[in-house]
């Protein structure tokens, strides 16, 4: 019996340093990810509402290091623009794309007053694939929700695609582009460097429907 335990206790104590190493959950890099965003906004909230551009700035500090910016610039390109697209091409488009969805979380957050946040378990199906659901109560009780698909790569989870308040990002954005493409005559070049505007329209007209639906 003895022997049993001690056996037990070096197995455990061997497994130690796996598990102190062992990466962030799904949940908890949202969970971390939030914390620190909320905290950016509490110190600072009168400067970035005055000043959006620095609010960009530092969600793409906080936010750059956990998005999948090439894999959800590739959804949204799809493979049908995607495979003709060139890497610098590819490169300006990530970085274009990082910046439009900052803009648009970034005034979703702007609208931020100290409601009530909840970071849900994960929902994982797939190792390698997570959804990890939020719900924003505001002072009428009155509950937002927020999901994110989480991706693993490269030993860390990381963010394929947001769903605000029923506006799914991914969908929204491949929506716009190929639409763009189309309008554009198949320039990437052309969609590519006018994909701000694209994006600023899409949540005007999107932001539209809500209102004349409520």
């Amino acid at each position: 019996m003895i022997k049993a335990l001690r056996n037990g206790l070096l197995v455990l104590l061997a497994a130690l340093p796996l598990m102190a190493t062992a990466a962030p959950s799904a949940r908890d890099v949202v969970q971390k990810t939030t914390d620190e965003l909320l905290t950016e906004l509490k110190s600072n909230k009168q400067q970035y509402r005055s000043d959006p551009q620095s609010f960009y700035d530092a969600l793409n500090r906080i936010l750059g290091p956990v998005v999948d910016a090439e894999g959800i610039s590739r959804s949204i390109m799809t493979v049908k623009y995607s495979r003709n697209a060139s890497p610098e091409q590819m490169t300006r488009f990530q970085d274009n794309f990082k910046r439009s969805l900052f803009q648009f979380y970034g005034n979703a957050l702007l609208e931020y007053d100290n409601q009530e946040i909840r970071v849900l378990p994960a929902k994982q199906n797939d190792p390698e694939r997570a959804t990890v659901g939020m719900e924003v109560k505001d002072s009428k009780g009155t509950v937002y929700p927020v999901s994110y698909t989480m991706v693993y790569l490269n030993d860390q989870w990381m963010l394929r695609n947001v769903i605000i308040n029923g506006i799914n990002i991914g969908k929204l954005f491949r929506d716009q582009f190929a639409d763009s493409m189309q309008r554009n005559g198949n320039d990437l070049d052309k969609t590519i460097n006018g994909w701000a505007e694209v994006v600023a329209k899409a949540k005007e007209s999107d932001e539209a429907k809500k209102a004349g639906g409520q």
